[in-house]
């Protein structure tokens, strides 16, 4: 399992265990499972899939190290 933290400039939109998440970094889409090596990506305006949620952002950070994601994101309302 994977400890994700999701948050925008207004709030935490999500603190909790999922088993993955999909991100849209500036390379492309990519997904984060456990065990996934440590990196920094740029996210660009896409969705953020995790849990069987989805999240339209207009972009952020994703950080990966140790089970633990942190995601940073401006929120597309």
């Amino acid at each position: 399992m994977l400890k994700l933290k999701i948050v925008s400039p207004e709030r935490v939109e999500f603190d909790g265990e999922v088993e993955s998440v999909k991100v849209p970094g500036v390379m492309g889409n990519f997904e984060i499972l456990t065990d996934h090596a440590p990196i920094i990506s740029s996210l660009q305006k896409g969705i953020v899939e995790y849990g069987g949620k989805q999240l339209s952002v207009m972009g952020g950070v994703v950080s990966v190290q140790k089970n633990e994601v942190s995601v940073c994101v401006e929120i597309n309302e």
